[in-house]
């Protein structure tokens, strides 16, 4: 079985981030930067789960859910991952969107 811990250990770090960032950082870009990595990663592994289906959206929860869509979506790619490389995009995925979410 894969070993996921580097994605669970770079979304929780991004989630902690994210719930302890003020109010006015959610709003200049760091929650909507959260939102889109929540819903490429669940993407992802509606893509792993069910290849050729149809990729349903993760809505739009407000920016104090943004935290818990990206630790939900991640969590639900960790369990499908096929292999190594698959894991490194998705850690990739979290620290790009960690770093532009500037927090």
């Amino acid at each position: 079985m894969l070993d996921t811990t580097p994605l669970t250990a770079a979304v929780d770090q991004f989630a902690d981030r994210l719930r302890a960032a003020p109010q006015s950082r959610l709003q200049r870009g760091a929650a909507a930067e959260a939102l889109a990595l929540a819903r490429e990663l669940s993407a992802r592994a509606q893509q792993l789960e069910e290849p050729g289906g149809v990729v349903r959206e993760m809505p739009d929860a407000g920016m104090f859910a943004a935290a818990d869509q990206v630790t939900v979506a991640a969590r639900d790619l960790a369990v499908v991952l096929p292999g190594r490389e698959a894991l490194a995009g998705a850690v990739e995925l979290v620290e790009a969107a960690m770093k532009r979410a500037g927090i």
